[in-house]
């Protein structure tokens, strides 16, 4: 079955533009995108017209609050959309909708952002489509890379997943049980008082590069699904020994050689990131599938998409795809790249459906754009 993207298309148009809001998270990204008529493709791309990001960053060994977050979205809202709509070089009445994340996320933040798409929908009486965030991811990684129907790892602050599509749905085959990989690299960092700028986990990645023993960890996978605070705790523990109030040496048991914070960045590294590929590649093998996209915070790590990238090569013409910065962190223009999808199949939101929530699962949204 051929989706027909262009049956809402306005008279006398040849393309569509929307306008993307997110800040799910310490990001508020606001977003402009251009979609020509015409199915999506190598020759008929989307087009991103601007990307602007503004992160709330705390002091080392502090996290960000509900509520401090989301008085950095309502601070920072109307610059960072006047900024977008500055880059892309158009105006309000060039919008044919405004997109916005509904959830999953932090209530707070959310609730700040959405009162802003809310407002200039109804200033500029144009219509409005709510957003699920992960989704928003694994469409902006499709549309990026040109991956056809991968297996997604779905990493970062507030989720882990790993998902396929089937008949109109993203259906998740392995989750976390607990907490997420980006939150549970985030907290240690915390441990360690690693600082947040730019981010806790890319410092973290940077230190893990020059680490150099293995310190072992709980490995804890569950069939497709996984647990991490178990390994958090447990490294959070070794951590306060090395460098607490009374500091004690750990050695390697190889070598006899001191560990280091850099060997403790790489151990938690190497031991989640194989979790994460053991499940992956399970789900590979599951739906007869070679490709596999690495979409969210996390996936602009380096490590992880080496270690994705040895597993697949394993299987028969296996490919792997990922994003930089600009695509893996969350971001305005994956929620008006999803969001004018949804438009382009004539869904949108009435304003009494805007209601953002905190819990919204990827497997609950009819992917309408896609083929069955």
């Amino acid at each position: 079955m051929t989706v027909d993207l262009d049956k809402f298309v306005k008279p006398g148009k040849d393309h569509y533009i929307a306008l993307g809001f997110e800040g799910s998270a310490n990001k508020l990204g606001v977003g402009v995108i251009k979609h020509n008529v015409g199915t999506l493709s190598e020759s008929n791309p989307a087009i991103v017209l601007s990307n602007v990001r503004d992160t709330y960053i705390t002091p080392p060994g502090e996290g960000f609050l509900p509520r401090d977050t989301a008085r950095h979205h309502r601070n920072w809202a109307v610059r960072v959309t006047k900024k977008a709509l500055h880059d892309a070089g158009i105006k309000g009445s060039e919008i044919d909708v405004i997109c916005f994340t509904q959830g999953p996320g932090m209530g707070a933040p959310l609730q700040s952002v959405v009162i802003m798409a809310r407002t200039l929908a109804q200033l500029w009486n144009i219509p409005m489509v709510g957003v699920n965030h992960c989704v928003g991811h694994i469409e902006m990684g499709r549309e990026i890379t040109g991956a056809q129907n991968p297996v997604v790892l779905y990493v970062s602050g507030g989720n882990t997943q790993v998902i396929a599509y089937l008949r109109q749905r993203y259906r998740i085959f392995g989750e976390t049980l607990d907490i997420a990989i980006g939150n549970c690299l985030d907290r240690f960092a915390r441990t360690l008082r690693i600082p947040n700028d730019p981010a806790p986990g890319y410092n973290i990645e940077q230190m893990a590069k020059k680490g150099k023993h293995l310190v072992s960890l709980p490995y804890t996978v569950k069939g497709m699904d996984l647990s991490m605070s178990g390994i958090l705790g447990y490294i959070d523990g070794i951590a306060k020994d090395m460098f607490g109030k009374k500091p004690k040496q750990r050695l390697d048991e190889e070598t006899g050689e001191p560990i280091t914070a850099e060997d403790l960045c790489f151990s938690l590294q190497e031991h989640l990131f194989s979790m994460l590929v053991e499940i992956t590649e399970r789900a590979l093998a599951h739906v007869n599938a070679n490709q596999v996209l690495i979409v969210g915070g996390v996936g602009s790590n380096e490590r992880l998409q080496e270690m994705m990238a040895a597993m697949v090569k394993d299987r028969k013409n296996g490919q792997i795809y990922a994003t930089d910065e600009r695509f893996c962190i969350d971001n305005g223009i994956m929620i008006a790249h999803t969001g004018l999808l949804s438009y382009r199949m004539g869904i949108t939101n009435e304003l009494w459906d805007t209601v953002c929530t905190q819990r919204f699962r990827t497997d609950e949204v009819f992917v309408k754009w896609r083929e069955d």
